[in-house]
């Protein structure tokens, strides 16, 4: 089951979202993503947060802000199992627009995003971590863009 975010669900959310990224970024200096915990806690609470849950039990979830998907992060016992695509077509179901920052060294995300329909728009370099990343975007069959 899909919902969003409750403030009971930090603690579960927060170890995903610590081990998700020290997983699938060890590019990344060593205690870049721990230095960054409590900052990223806080704007949770800030944020349209989806989670997936079984079992009373948070196994992803996907966050965002604005148009913009801030990550998706799986529970890594979970991870290839459609869990992270589940929260993907919810949110594609309430956003017209989407778009998101992926590191190009991540590839197996990138692969993911292009799969789900994402292009990518342009590329950059993140300041804070110095690594190449591409912003994606993805747009809903027939909407029409933003004035």
């Amino acid at each position: 089951m899909i919902r969003e975010f409750q403030t009971s669900d930090t603690e579960q959310v927060m170890k995903i979202w610590l081990s998700g990224n020290e997983d699938a970024h060890p590019f990344v200096p060593d205690g870049y993503w721990r230095s960054h915990f409590h900052e990223v806690q806080k704007a949770l609470l800030q944020s349209k947060v989806f989670v997936y849950v079984t079992d009373e039990k948070i196994l992803g979830f996907l966050g965002m802000i604005d148009n913009y998907i801030a990550g998706i992060f799986v529970a890594k016992n979970c991870r290839s199992c459609g869990i992270g695509r589940q929260l993907l077509t919810y949110t594609k179901q309430k956003y017209d627009t989407l778009s998101l920052n992926v590191y190009q060294k991540n590839s197996r995300a990138a692969a993911f995003y292009g799969r789900e329909g994402f292009s990518v728009l342009s590329e950059g370099m993140e300041e804070a971590t110095g690594e190449k990343e591409y912003t994606m975007v993805w747009k809903k069959s027939g909407s029409v863009p933003n004035k």
